[in-house]
């Protein structure tokens, strides 16, 4: 697997949603600049192998990989198979590759990456960017040597005495966005504008209320719409929204732009989005699908005057409407809150983590 002599080599792993990647891609290019040999160990047909895999100097490695759910599912039995097998081929890529350590941004493609390192007795530090922890990084907590927060508050619920705070990581390339670049690239008018975010993975039912609510909206707005995966819908024709299914070259432009953010509420997007000081209207996955982890990442944002939260159940394209234009007209209550974040220089906090625990 290698062909030359490197004094230092990474394994990174997670995946499953453009969330359990980004801080891995602002981490890549510090990591090379040290001179870091980096591999990454993912799924084999999930968002992180389309990010990941074309990047230079990197060697992907996809492994089997199986979801961990919290409710019963006929398939969590077959899961447990692909949780075993990509153990498996984990243990053997880790010794292959004799790593000084292996970081993990979670997700359920992570655990077997983080319990082959522990087998191959390499350390390992993982990341917890929701307000509560997801259960792979709860099932990690004995065999890391620490679980790094993105919320202050995320200490208080790892148990095992591991959690340290070290804050939202914004990668270099999501910096320095110009407003004016991303209007002329579009050929944009000068109306306000209307980002929405589904995830990487897109929302339906979000993408859904957004275009059923358009012919209102485009009156006063352009949107802006990253709608997910397989979700394009070409039949549109209204010359004020831009659909895209996911927005990677340029998204620093987009969000210099935005006058507001329309969005569901993983935690790396709304940190992003805090990052260049945008109002927020957060529309968690509910319940159904998820752990409730997006409801506690938008309360807390919520209470902290940055954004609105509304509950999907509760939106209908009325409803809808009505609350973005109160939004757009209180954008200045929002903008005194907002202007009051500072955001550190996490990323090198993050690196000398990795240096201070990495085996030589």
């Amino acid at each position: 697997m290698r062909n030359k002599k490197v004094d230092k080599r990474i394994v990174l792993t997670g995946g499953g949603t453009t969330g359990h990647v980004s801080v891995n891609l602002a981490l890549i290019p510090k990591l090379l600049d040290l001179g870091y040999e980096i591999y990454y160990m993912g799924s084999k047909d999930r968002i992180e192998r389309e990010l990941v895999e074309p990047i230079e100097n990197v060697t992907y490695i996809p492994i089997s990989t199986g979801k961990l759910r919290r409710f019963f599912s006929w398939e969590n039995f077959i899961d447990v198979f692909k949780v075993i097998a990509g153990s498996i081929q984990s243990i053997w890529h880790i010794f292959k590759i004799r790593p000084n350590i292996v970081f993990s941004k979670g997700g359920f493609v992570s655990v077997p990456v983080l319990v082959g390192a522990k087998l191959n007795g390499v350390p390992s530090i993982t990341h917890e960017s929701d307000l509560t922890p997801g259960l792979a990084n709860k099932l990690v907590q004995p065999i890391v040597k620490e679980v790094l927060t993105t919320f202050p508050d995320t200490v208080d619920y790892i148990k095992s005495g591991k959690g340290e705070y070290l804050g939202p990581v914004i990668r270099d390339g999501l910096k320095n966005g110009d407003a004016n670049r991303a209007r002329q690239r579009y050929g944009m008018d000068d109306k306000p504008v209307i980002l929405v975010m589904g995830g990487s993975l897109g929302a339906r039912a979000l993408n859904n209320l957004i275009r059923e609510s358009l012919g209102e909206l485009t009156k006063k707005y352009n949107v802006v719409h990253s709608c997910g995966k397989e979700e394009y819908d070409a039949t549109i024709d209204n010359d004020s929204y831009y659909q895209f299914e996911y927005i990677n070259e340029g998204l620093n432009d987009v969000l210099a732009l935005a006058d507001i953010v329309v969005s569901r509420a993983g935690s790396n997007a709304i940190f992003e989005f805090l990052y260049y000081k945008k109002p927020m209207l957060l529309i968690p996955l509910p319940t159904s699908q998820s752990r409730g982890d997006q409801i506690d990442n938008a309360k807390s944002f919520e209470n902290q005057g940055f954004a609105l939260m509304k509950m999907e159940e509760d939106l209908t394209s009325p409803i809808l409407i009505e609350t973005i234009v109160q939004m757009m007209n209180d954008r200045e209550k929002y903008q005194e809150k907002l202007e009051k974040v500072n955001f550190d220089d996490s990323l090198s906090v993050l690196i000398e983590k990795i240096e201070k625990y990495k085996k030589n």
